[in-house]
């Protein structure tokens, strides 16, 4: 390339002919790299401060080089400008205002102006390169190619894709499979990024992603669109889950994904170095979706937690171990296919739990009413499991209760206001004894409960409230995945300060924006005495 300044016509298209066919980009990118080069050359040749300008034939090779000025009544600047006697005999008819050029000799590049020019082209070629690998890839995010195994560093397979390179980072590999240099792997686009260093695109043969395109590649009902997968969940290399839909009534999504004799299915299996897949037909219904996700364990009852958003199951005390799986595997894949946590209870911890419950409800009723355990079993037997909805219910609907009339309803009704009104006042105490501030009571949603709550947790002020996130205040506890390999129970996530609440993002969004208000309500104006004292001593 340090020969191509130099060179003559021929040899100049025939360089740039050869460098756009090799790099895979325009032509017109090569010559513009060329004209800049001998741009540059020439203001060093003919001094930086002048505008000059390089055209390079495309077809015929010819080079032009001229400097362009500007036509003025008075010069000030002798190398951007020229006046109108001196722009006459450059181009007649010329006049003030006029910019003409003034042609330039061809200049001779020697040695340093060669090796700077040809450092100048290399580079524009270079970003050229780049800027046409990012363009091929962006648009092929969750694509499944075949490359290449180039090297293997630190862990990180690098793939030469034909024309870029891609990288398999550790934690996207299949576990214990090994490749070799040479190898041919597929795997899934995962991302595209500009970077300094040129794109760089990162693979991947673990994500949910690579499963499902395989698939797409495998049963041809997929790729048609005439069945959808909804779901899917991996542990790589073990295990994993995919809920399919049909679209069309007359064809089984399970048995066209499974295929003839598990053809279809095994040809997956094999690419994902054995890992075994559970197919399960996809339901809207929430609960039916948990119960096949559970396969091959059999479900006795679900119970939906929408406010916690969490799914209790119960399953028969022989189906406890295989609902849960090895270390967890199997409720943990069932709980990333339906995005719920999922616990799981036998038929006698779940009685337990119901009993325990029932005992618990019965014993608040019975403290808070100041009603006989008779009594405060009945209301729990009839769904009753909190002073609020005794307090607030319909009348009728407490004197339907056998036994009750309305008289007992609306004595029922009385004490428990009485008793909501006492935990207020209990709450109030406790919070002003915190050091909460009372104009976090004018907050939207907010009650004296939850402001204790505040309080324990260091949100006094409406500075403090203000200074938090949504997901900070409000977010919901959720159960954290187990790693793989790790056998210990699951935990919960730690949420936001007031996730036991359940308000959702939006009333949290709501009560935060409320708490910041007051960071741009405007001063208030000045008496109009004062104003006129203040103008006068500014006089």
């Amino acid at each position: 390339m340090a020969t191509a300044i130099s060179a003559n016509k021929a040899e100049l298209i025939a360089i740039a002919d050869s460098v756009a066919k090799e790099k895979l980009i325009d032509k017109a990118i090569v010559i513009e790299a060329m004209e800049d080069a001998i741009q540059r050359a020439a203001k060093n040749r003919y001094g930086v401060e002048n505008d000059i300008r390089a055209k390079l034939d495309p077809v015929s090779g010819d080079l032009r080089l001229w400097r362009v000025v500007e036509v003025v009544e008075q010069v000030d600047d002798y190398f951007k400008q020229v006046d109108l006697k001196g722009a006459q005999k450059l181009q007649k008819g010329a006049k003030v205002g006029d910019f003409i050029v003034d042609p330039l000799p061809p200049i001779e590049f020697g040695r340093i102006q060669a090796q700077a020019s040809k450092q100048i082209i290399f580079q524009k070629v270079r970003d050229a390169e780049r800027e046409r690998q990012f363009d091929e890839f962006k648009d092929r995010v969750n694509e499944i190619i075949t490359g290449v195994v180039k090297r293997v560093e630190f862990g990180h397979v690098v793939v030469d894709l034909g024309r870029a390179e891609g990288v398999i980072r550790r934690d996207q590999q299949i576990p214990r499979e090994v490749v070799r240099v040479g190898d041919r792997v597929r795997s899934v686009i995962l991302n595209v990024r500009r970077e300094n260093r040129g794109p760089q695109i990162f693979l991947s043969r673990a994500h949910p992603e690579f499963m499902k395109k395989l698939f797409a590649q495998e049963v041809p009902e997929i790729y048609d669109g005439i069945i959808e997968i909804k779901a899917a969940a991996r542990d790589p290399g073990s295990r994993a889950k995919i809920g399919v839909i049909s679209h069309d009534g007359s064809i089984d999504p399970v048995g066209a994904c499974v295929g003839m004799k598990g053809s279809r299915v095994q040809a997956v299996v094999q690419e994902m170095q054995g890992e075994k897949i559970d197919i399960i037909p996809w339901s809207p219904d929430t609960a039916t979706f948990v119960v096949n996700a559970l396969q091959p364990a059999n479900v006795s009852r679900v119970v939906i937690d929408e406010e916690e958003d969490r799914i209790e199951v119960v399953v028969p005390d022989d189906q406890l171990s295989l609902a849960i799986g090895r270390r967890g595997q199997n409720v943990r894949l069932a709980s990333q296919l339906t995005g719920k946590a999922i616990d799981i209870l036998t038929e006698a911890d779940a009685s337990e739990k119901r009993q325990k419950e029932f005992v618990e409800r019965s014993e608040m009723f019975q403290n808070e009413l100041d009603v006989d355990e008779t009594l405060a079993q009945l209301l729990v037997a009839e769904g009753f499991g909190a002073l609020e909805e005794v307090a607030y219910v319909e009348i009728e609907e407490l004197a339907t209760i056998e036994g009750f009339d309305e008289d007992l309803a609306q004595e029922l009704q009385n004490r428990a206001q009485e008793a909501l009104e006492r935990r207020e006042e209990a709450n109030r105490e406790e919070r002003r004894a915190l050091g909460v501030e009372d104009d976090l009571t004018t907050m939207p949603y907010l009650t004296e409960a939850m402001l204790v709550t505040l309080g324990k947790a260091g949100i006094k002020t409406l500075d403090d409230l203000a200074d938090l996130a949504t997901d900070e205040l409000v977010e919901k506890k959720r159960a954290e995945p187990r790693r793989r390999g790790e056998d210990a129970p699951r935990k919960e996530a730690k949420g936001g300060i007031l996730a036991e609440y359940g308000l959702s993002d939006e009333q949290g969004n709501e009560i935060i924006m409320a708490a910041r208000a007051h960071w741009f309500t405007d001063e208030e104006p000045a008496p109009a005495g004062e104003e006129d004292a203040i103008a006068d001593s500014e006089q």
